[in-house]
């Protein structure tokens, strides 16, 4: 099995990216193959609605984008990590996110069925509802390519180190990730 997880918080080592880390080695306990990005320090520009990849099959921007799309397509589970910014993903996950329009229709999104995702979100507040757009967002995105959004973990974690330091959520991160093995 092979797992990608695409961590969108521009925090290096923040809590978005320490709970991905954990999905990733629950899963990597189990014998998945896995790999993080860092979409945070790639550069991926926004969607421009040219449509060109509508008449190409590709999209037309020449950026760090291009070398995602086959991790998109190649992985067997996807798993997503985003900070909650004023109840929405990051500005670079929604870029990343935005760019998926190139693959939603021909082979490649033939290539995305069926596929599973797990959606991991850190968030500054007391409100475990903080994340539900973020979520929302990323299940109708999910469900329009015909991917299973099979598990989702929203912590509130407000400094760095937040989310490593806390055991519950480090527990059931590990989890997911190993509940994928299974």
């Amino acid at each position: 099995m092979r797992i990608t997880a695409f961590s969108g918080s521009p925090r290096v080592n923040g809590n978005t990216r320490a709970l991905v880390d954990e999905v990733v080695r629950g899963a990597g306990s189990g014998g998945a193959e896995c790999e993080v990005v860092d979409i945070g320090r790639l550069r991926i520009a926004p969607c421009r609605a040219c449509s060109s990849c509508r008449r190409t099959g590709e999209c037309i921007q020449r950026d760090d984008m291009q070398s995602l799309y086959p991790k998109l397509i190649e992985s067997d589970v996807l798993v997503f990590g985003t900070p909650v910014y004023f109840w929405g993903a990051s500005a670079q996950m929604k870029a990343f996110v935005d760019r998926w329009y190139a693959i939603a229709e021909g082979d490649a999104s033939e290539k995305l069925r069926g596929k599973k995702a797990i959606v991991v979100t850190a968030y500054a507040d007391d409100d475990p509802n903080t994340p539900e757009h973020v979520v929302g967002m990323f299940r109708r995105a999910l469900d329009y390519l015909g991917i299973e959004l099979v598990g989702v973990l929203g912590v509130s974690a407000s400094d760095p180190g937040d989310a490593a330091s806390n055991p519950q959520a480090m527990q059931e991160a590990f989890s997911i990730g190993q509940a994928l093995c299974n």
